[in-house]
């Protein structure tokens, strides 16, 4: 495997169903209010943002999304990333008892000339960043979706 390519998955229990777990995740832009790692989301068109996150370690990565799945009878939303990342991500939204499984996928190859520098020996803290990232995501999702 290249050691600048990274998948990671993810899924979140929500305590909503499954159409207003998707409505939130639809609506990038919110995500700044209850994921605290996203720092900023700014559309550049109908489909298309551009995505400051940071976590952790003491470095920003900036990326572009661009739509190029949103089906809503199905759960999937997954969007291209280029950037200091290069990829996809997804989110599928399916029914869990009375709530929703909000499961994450990612593959993306690093770009950011730092990152790629420590591929090899940073490699379990990119991971181990990646794991805060997305616990963050979580904890301020459902507080998010039980406060609104």
């Amino acid at each position: 495997m290249d050691r600048n390519h990274h998948r990671f998955r993810s899924t979140w229990a929500l305590p909503v169903p499954p159409a207003r777990a998707y409505a939130v995740l639809a609506r990038a832009e919110d995500y700044p209010r209850w994921w605290p790692q996203v720092r900023v989301v700014r559309w550049t068109d109908d489909t298309t943002a551009v995505l400051t996150v940071r976590s952790l370690l003491p470095y920003e990565m900036t990326l572009m999304a661009r739509e190029t799945r949103n089906e809503p009878g199905a759960g999937v939303l997954e969007v291209a990333l280029t950037g200091d990342l290069d990829g996809w991500a997804r989110w599928t939204v399916t029914p869990a008892g009375s709530g929703t499984l909000a499961r994450y996928d990612q593959a993306v190859e690093v770009n950011k000339p730092l990152l790629r520098r420590f591929a090899v020996p940073g490699r379990p803290l990119f991971r181990a960043n990646h794991r805060l990232m997305m616990r963050g995501g979580r904890r301020g999702l459902v507080a998010y979706l039980e406060a609104v």
